[in-house]
């Protein structure tokens, strides 16, 4: 896998740029994929990412936006206005985790 060096961190990633290895991440990283994405982190932003990645801890997969949703009591159009475009594809990017299943 590519190594690259992001915010100081030299991390492994995909060729579409996703973390390989979620143990590398942490909050200055995020922050940083965030500003790469041109998302500016706020409170509700780093409330979903850290339940994306407390329920991959559990699941061993990226949420769906379907879950995230559903476990947060976040409606999936709040999920767009925070992460424009693609948001499942986007908050797993910033939280450091493989792209969720059916993303393309």
């Amino acid at each position: 896998m590519p190594m690259t060096t992001i915010a100081g961190h030299e991390v492994e990633v995909n060729e579409e740029g996703f973390l390989t290895k979620p143990e590398q991440w942490s909050e200055d990283l995020g922050a940083e994929l965030a500003k790469l994405i041109g998302i500016d982190m706020t409170d509700e932003h780093w409330n979903l990412v850290r339940f994306l990645r407390k329920d991959y801890d559990v699941q061993h997969e990226t949420a769906t936006l379907r879950r995230v949703s559903t476990q947060t009591g976040k409606p999936v159009k709040d999920l767009f206005v925070l992460f424009p475009a693609k948001p499942a594809k986007k908050m797993a990017y910033v939280a450091g985790l493989p792209k969720p299943k059916g993303c393309v």
